[in-house]
């Protein structure tokens, strides 16, 4: 997208959407509005920062899986691989579009106790039960298929060869921008500073934007990412979502492995895969507390301490590797069960989140996107029943089961 070209002002006073943050989970709304026939509305997104730089979205890791344990997530996930698999098509067979591969090598959990390899069993069921590829491995299996593991403290694995692995979501997400653009969606760089609601506290009337501007909306789509809570509590509501620093490296391998590494999962919860002609690994620091928005300063000791000592021990080949690259992304984390939000607020009921992936969000972007336009346009959602997500849970502090959580 021409930055020069995104202006500051809205073009119009009145929209029927105001989506509030554009990045992946923004602009897939977006689109998917433009590209419902059924929706004939006007829609403006607000995004603060047109270069994207410390978004989620610019620091993601760009991956997609199956293997979750709720069935509706794994047919998300279906849905996001047909999409990038077919993303050309999707797009309307533009031909200045280009084609998305999706490099299968796969997730690879391992399971260190029989405790973890139950739970990897049972997810396999439901995975299998929803069409997935998932096989669960022995470690005499997994040895022979890659060499490169040591294999002495692991009871099985769980992997999927098939529409699982990585995507360049980052061309998604700029087709999405530039197509939503070209079909007359107003992309403004400003930021909602309020919102003011009717007499019955029932609906969102208008947002004011830091400029100065008030624009009267039809509807609000909170995709805030790791601000979520921000903007919610512009109207009153308070949700679980906070940004957690996640790190990632890229490094090199003095003797490379000679095939690929799918995303491996250690017991640890350090992960890492294949990344071109390089490596990449990251996790979770140990101490995980919510951060600033603004903070993505680095720990360096993680590295040294957590991340390669853990990846050295599972591959021996990694103990001769060179750091090439590092950074500190934000999770948009939902404490309560780390799945999304998505849906009506049960009392503002013009008010709609689209928030608290807790690094789902490039995987889920389509299959959100398309829900939310879904219900935007019809009051439903027609695909993929998403209602599991809804706000009422958090309203009852009743979370949403997910066990395949990494």
């Amino acid at each position: 997208m021409n930055q020069s070209s995104i202006s500051a002002v809205p073009r119009t006073s009145s929209y029927d959407v105001v989506i509030v943050g554009g990045a992946m989970l923004g602009s897939s709304v977006a689109w998917f509005l433009t590209d419902n026939p059924d929706f004939d509305g006007s829609v403006l997104v607000v995004e603060k920062d047109p270069t994207y730089e410390f978004t989620s979205t610019a620091r993601t890791n760009s991956c997609i899986r199956q293997q979750f344990s709720a069935a509706i997530n794994v047919r998300i996930s279906q849905f996001g691989a047909e999409f990038v698999k077919n993303f050309r098509d999707y797009m309307g067979g533009d031909e200045r579009v280009p084609e998305v591969m999706l490099r299968s090598f796969g997730y690879m959990y391992l399971a260190d106790n029989k405790a973890f390899a139950d739970v990897l069993c049972e997810n396999q069921k439901i995975q299998a039960s929803c069409g997935a590829g998932t096989k669960i491995l022995t470690a005499e299996e997994i040895k022979a298929a890659y060499p490169f593991y040591n294999m002495d403290d692991i009871v099985i694995g769980s992997h999927n060869l098939i529409d699982e692995g990585y995507f360049d979501g980052n061309t998604l997400f700029d087709w999405w921008k530039r197509s939503a653009r070209e079909k007359g969606v107003d992309y403004i760089t400003n930021r909602v500073v309020a919102m003011t609601r009717n007499s019955a506290g029932s609906k969102v009337e208008s947002v004011t934007l830091e400029s100065g501007e008030v624009v009267a909306c039809g509807t609000v789509v909170n995709a805030s990412g790791p601000r979520a809570v921000l903007t919610s509590r512009m109207v009153g509501i308070e949700i679980p979502v906070e940004p957690r620093k996640r790190y990632t490296y890229i490094f090199a391998a003095e003797q490379p492995l000679d095939r690929d590494l799918p995303l491996t999962i250690d017991p640890t919860g350090v992960t890492m895969r294949t990344d071109g002609q390089f490596y990449l690994a990251g996790g979770p620091p140990d101490d995980d507390p919510a951060v600033d928005y603004d903070d993505f300063v680095e720990d360096h000791s993680i590295w040294e301490t957590k991340i390669w000592p853990a990846i050295a021990h599972r591959v021996p080949q990694f103990e001769a590797i060179k750091l090439t690259n590092s950074w500190v992304g934000h999770y948009a984390f939902n404490t309560l069960d780390q799945n999304a939000i998505l849906g009506p607020h049960n009392t503002v009921e013009n008010f709609i989140f689209v928030n608290g992936f807790s690094g789902h969000g490039f995987q889920q972007s389509p299959a959100m996107g398309r829900g939310t336009s879904e219900l935007l346009t019809y009051g439903e959602f027609r695909t993929l029943d998403l209602s599991p997500f809804g706000y009422d849970r958090i309203a009852e502090n009743r979370p949403f089961l997910e066990k395949a959580i990494i």
